[in-house]
C-alpha cells in the first residue's frame, strides 16, 4: 500500500501517523480537493494502536456535536465499501447497556433522554427485554437497560485500507517505513519537516501520532499531554450459543464490554485503575506488538465477567490481549489547531474511541486544515484546553490510569479527579485550605467550590450533601457581603500604539472608550460564532487588560495572535499569575468599603474601574458583578492577596465558592462559555446584542448582519425555527436539573437546557435553555430529567434580578 517513489519536495499538507485518525484525515483532505496531501508512517499502517482495537462504534456522546462525529462515522463506514470496493467489516447489530444499580439506571435514563434530544435511536428496556436481546447473560441483578439499535462495529485494518484506497484514488500519497526526524518551525509557523527519506516543505502538518504524540509535538514546540496505559481484553475459542453476530453488551457497573468474536467471546474492561506504561517501553520499533499478559491485574475483571456470563466458566481461553492505548488528562481526545504553533494540527489522544470517532474526527480535522475552522463547535476537544503543567510526564503517569478507570464510571455532577492534583495553586490556596474548602481542578488550578467541608461529598443525582453550605454562601452574598476568588480567570495584557485599533477589530464592543472604561465584549470568528466572552479594561491609552474564562486563556491568546496583522504594533502577554482578583458582592459591600475610607470605591460608577488603596494595598477596582449582587472586582498583585483577603474578612466579608457563584449567575441569566454559548451560538439568539458595537468593524460583523436580517425575516413569517436563549424556573423545588436535558411542549422536543442549578434566592431549581422562539411564549413547558417530566416556566431574562437594589451604607 506504500508509495515507493521519491518523497515529494513539497506538499500542501503532511499527515504524520497511519492509524485510523491519520488515514481518515488523509481521506478527507483528498476528498476536499487537497490531492497532493501526503501521509507518512514510521512503520506500517495501523501498526500502533488501531490494529488491535475492539472497534466498537457507539453513537451517543455527551454533546450533540460529539455525537454527530460518530454518526458521521457510522454513515461513512457503511458507505466506504461501495465507494472503494474495499470491505470495512461494518456490522450493525446495535448495543445494549445494562444497569445493576439505581444510580446507573438514572444514568442510562439520562442517556436515553439525550438520545431523544440528539435524534439517536435508543430506548429504555426492562431486564427481561435485555435478557431477550442478550440471552447468554445472567440478568438476575439487572434493573434495566438502554437498547441502541444503530450502533455496531468495524474491522479496523479493513477500515483503514478502505480510507487509504479512497484517498489514493484522489491523488493522495502514502509513505510507510518513513520516520519523521524533525519539524521545521520559523516565526512560530510550520515550514516543513525532515524525514528518514528527505525533507518536505509544507505549511500544514497533522499530527495523528497516537501513543507517540507527546514526543512528536515537542518537535514543533507544542504541548500534547497524552500518556499510554495498558488495555486488556480476553478472547475465547468458540462458545456454544453464539451464532453469527450479536450486539455489544456493556456492563459498566462491572467495568466490562462484551461481544462475540469468531464464534467465541471478546470480554474487555476499563478497570477502576489502569496500568501506566513506563517511558521507553514503546520504542520506535513497537509495531504490531502487544504487551505481556497480566492475569493478576485482570483477575477482578474476570470474576465480574464470570458473574455476567455463565458460559465463560467452561469456555477455552484463546488469549488475554494487552495492547497500549493513549489517554489525555480529562478523557477526551485532542482535535484541531495547536495553540503554540501555526500550521500544526492535532488528531490524537483518542482515549479508546479512535475507531468509533475516527471517521467524523478525521473529517473535522481535514475541514479545519482546509477551511481554517471546525465544521461545528468542538470546544470539548480543543487542544488549547490544557495548560503547560499537563505536559509533565509525572503528572500524566498519575492521571492516565484514573482516566482509563473512569471510562465507564457514572458521570455524577461535580465529579472530581483524585490524581495529579495541586499542579497550580491560587495565591490564596493556603487561606482556602484553612477555611476547609472543597476544591475542584480547572486548567490545573485548585479552585474552591464551597467552604466548610467536613467529609468527602457523596456522589449522586439527588440534592447534594453540600446543598445547605452553598445556600449559606449565597445568603451571605444576598444579605451581607461575600468574597469570591476570581484569580484563576485568564488575564491578558494587550499593549502598544495600535492596541485600540487591534481590539476594535477583534472585539465586538467599542475599544475606543477612554481609560477607566470596563466593557463586556465578545470575540467572534468570521462566521459570527462566539470564540469567547470577555471583560475588557482600558488602563491607559496603550494598555488594556482582557479577562477571560479560566480555561480559555491559552485559546484566546492563540486567537488574538492569529488576529494580528503585519503592521500592528501590539504586544500580547498572559499575566494571569501576576495578579489575584477578589470579587466583593452584597448589600454590605459598601459598608465594608467605608471602613477603609475608600470613597473612590463607593462612588465608582458601573462598568468603570479605578486604581486605589484598600487598607494600604494597591488595587484596581472594577464596578461589576457576576452574581447579580452589587459589588466590585478587586485586582491586586498576587503577593498582596492574603493581606487583602484578611482585611475584607475582618470587615465582615464571608468566603463563597464557585458553586454559589454558579447558582447566582444562572438566576441572573449570565451565560458561561462552553455551557450556554460556543462557536455555534449566534450572539443575537443568546441575547448578547448589547455587546455589539455596530459602528465598529469587528470580525464577524458581516456574518452577524446577514444572520440578523435572516432572523427578522423568519420572525416576520411566523418565527418557525427561530431560537432564543432564556431562563427556566421549575415548579418542583425537589427537581434536580443538571443541564443537557430535553425541553418539551405538548410532548414534542422544542429545546434543551444548558446550565442548571438550584436558585437559592428564588427557592427553586433554575436553568438556562435554548428553545424554539414560539415555544418560549408558552406559560409552561416540561423538562425531561432522566425520564421524569418536570414542569417549568419560561422566563425572558433573569429569574432573579436585583435591579433597583442598592448597596447599604
Amino acid at each position: 500500500m506504500t508509495d515507493n517513489s521519491t518523497l515529494p519536495a513539497q506538499a500542501s499538507v503532511v499527515v504524520i501517523g497511519g492509524g485510523v485518525m491519520g488515514c481518515s484525515t488523509l481521506y478527507h483532505l483528498a476528498k476536499a480537493g487537497i490531492t497532493d496531501a501526503v501521509l507518512i508512517e514510521r512503520n506500517q499502517l495501523t501498526s500502533g494502536t488501531t490494529w488491535h482495537s475492539a472497534a466498537q462504534v457507539r453513537a451517543l456522546r455527551s454533546s450533540r456535536n460529539m455525537t454527530e462525529l460518530i454518526r458521521y462515522s457510522v454513515v461513512l463506514y457503511a458507505a466506504l465499501e461501495e465507494e472503494t470496493g474495499q470491505a470495512t467489516g461494518w456490522i450493525n447489530k446495535g448495543s445494549l447497556s445494562i444497569a445493576t444499580s439505581p444510580d446507573r439506571m438514572i444514568h442510562i435514563e439520562r442517556q436515553a433522554a439525550l438520545a431523544r434530544l440528539y435524534g439517536v435511536r435508543a430506548e429504555t428496556v426492562t431486564a427481561g427485554a435485555a435478557k431477550e436481546i442478550w440471552p447468554l447473560m445472567n440478568a438476575e441483578d439487572v434493573l434495566g437497560a438502554v437498547w441502541s439499535p444503530d450502533d455496531g462495529r468495524v474491522s479496523p485494518s479493513d477500515l483503514c485500507a478502505a480510507l487509504i484506497k479512497g484517498a489514493k484514488a484522489r491523488g493522495a500519497r502514502v509513505f510507510e517505513e518513513t520516520a519523521v526526524t524533525g519539524i521545521t518551525v520559523e516565526a512560530n509557523r510550520v515550514k516543513g519537516l525532515e524525514t528518514s527519506r528527505g525533507a518536505i516543505r509544507t505549511d500544514a502538518v497533522a499530527l495523528c501520532t497516537g501513543l507517540w504524540s507527546r514526543e512528536a509535538g515537542a518537535m514543533a514546540g507544542a504541548d500534547i499531554p497524552v500518556y499510554p496505559c495498558e488495555h486488556f481484553y480476553l478472547l475465547t475459542k468458540p462458545v456454544e450459543g453464539i451464532e453469527g453476530n450479536m450486539p455489544t453488551l456493556s456492563d459498566h457497573d462491572s467495568h466490562l464490554y462484551i461481544r462475540d468474536d469468531s464464534g467465541g467471546l471478546l470480554v474487555g474492561c476499563f478497570e477502576p485503575m489502569g496500568k501506566p506504561i513506563a517511558p521507553g517501553v514503546l520504542g520506535e520499533n513497537f509495531a504490531f506488538q502487544l504487551l505481556p499478559e497480566d492475569w493478576d491485574h485482570f483477575e477482578p475483571m474476570m470474576l465480574n465477567a464470570l458473574h455476567r456470563l455463565p458460559p465463560l466458566e467452561t469456555a477455552e481461553v484463546k488469549t488475554l490481549l494487552n495492547g497500549p492505548e493513549s489517554f489525555t488528562p480529562d478523557g477526551t481526545f485532542l482535535l484541531g489547531r495547536a495553540a503554540e504553533t501555526d500550521g500544526l494540527f492535532l488528531g490524537c489522544g483518542m482515549n479508546s474511541v479512535g475507531v468509533a470517532t475516527g471517521g467524523g474526527a478525521g473529517m473535522a480535522l481535514a475541514h479545519c486544515i482546509a477551511e481554517g475552522h471546525m465544521p461545528m463547535d468542538l470546544h470539548e476537544v480543543d487542544p488549547a484546553r490544557f495548560p503547560g503543567c499537563w505536559n509533565d510526564a509525572a503528572a500524566l503517569a498519575q492521571r492516565a490510569p484514573e482516566v482509563l478507570g473512569k471510562h465507564y464510571e457514572i458521570t455524577y455532577p461535580a465529579r472530581q479527579w483524585s490524581t495529579a492534583r495541586h499542579l497550580r495553586q491560587m495565591p490564596l490556596d493556603q487561606a482556602w485550605r484553612e477555611a476547609n474548602a472543597h476544591f475542584g481542578q480547572v486548567f490545573g488550578w485548585e479552585r474552591p467550590l464551597y467552604f466548610g467541608k467536613t467529609a468527602e461529598p457523596k456522589p449522586g443525582f439527588e440534592k447534594p450533601d453540600w446543598f445547605a453550605k452553598v445556600g449559606e454562601e449565597v445568603r451571605a452574598a444576598h444579605e451581607g457581603a461575600a468574597v469570591f476568588d476570581q484569580s484563576t480567570l485568564g488575564k491578558i495584557a494587550i499593549t502598544g500604539p495600535d492596541a485600540e485599533r487591534f481590539l476594535d477589530r477583534l472585539c465586538t464592543n467599542d475599544a475606543a472608550k477612554p481609560p477607566g472604561a470596563v466593557s463586556f465584549t465578545l470575540l467572534l470568528n468570521e462566521d459570527g460564532g462566539i470564540e469567547e466572552d470577555a471583560t475588557l479594561l482600558r488602563l491607559n491609552d496603550e494598555h488594556y487588560r482582557l479577562s477571560v474564562g479560566t480555561g480559555a486563556v491559552k485559546r484566546v491568546m492563540a486567537h488574538l495572535r492569529r488576529g494580528l496583522e503585519g503592521s500592528d504594533r501590539v504586544s500580547l502577554r498572559d499575566v494571569t499569575e501576576d495578579f489575584a482578583t477578589l470579587a466583593l458582592a452584597g448589600p454590605e459591600a459598601r459598608a465594608i468599603a467605608a471602613q477603609f475610607g475608600a470613597e473612590d470605591l463607593i462612588t465608582l460608577p458601573y462598568f468603570r474601574h479605578r486604581a486605589l488603596e484598600i487598607g494600604g494595598i494597591s488595587v484596581e477596582a472594577a464596578r461589576l458583578s457576576y452574581v447579580g449582587e452589587a459589588g466590585w472586582d478587586l485586582t491586586c498583585a498576587a503577593k498582596d492577596a492574603p493581606a487583602l483577603l484578611r482585611k475584607l474578612k475582618e470587615a465582615g466579608a464571608v468566603p463563597a465558592g464557585f458553586f454559589a457563584q454558579t447558582a447566582m449567575r444562572i438566576e441572573k441569566r449570565f451565560l458561561a462559555y462552553g455551557h450556554d454559548m460556543d462557536t455555534d451560538t449566534d450572539p443575537l439568539v443568546a441575547g448578547l446584542g448589547f455587546a455589539l458595537a455596530w459602528d465598529t468593524d469587528f470580525v464577524g460583523k458581516d456574518a452577524l448582519k446577514r444572520r440578523k436580517a435572516d432572523r427578522e425575516t423568519a420572525i416576520d413569517r411566523g418565527g418557525d425555527g427561530v431560537k432564543t436563549v432564556l431562563s427556566l424556573l421549575f415548579d418542583d423545588a425537589d427537581a434536580v436539573p443538571l443541564g443537557h436535558e430535553p425541553v418539551l411542549l405538548d410532548g414534542a422536543i422544542v429545546g434543551q437546557t444548558h446550565s442548571a442549578a438550584f436558585g437559592y434566592r428564588v427557592g427553586r431549581p433554575v436553568a438556562i435553555a435554548t428553545l424554539d422562539r414560539n415555544a418560549a411564549r408558552a406559560e409552561k413547558i416540561e423538562v425531561d430529567i432522566a425520564g421524569r417530566i418536570h414542569a417549568a416556566k419560561p422566563v425572558t431574562g433573569a429569574v432573579f434580578d436585583p435591579r433597583g437594589t442598592r448597596m447599604r451604607g
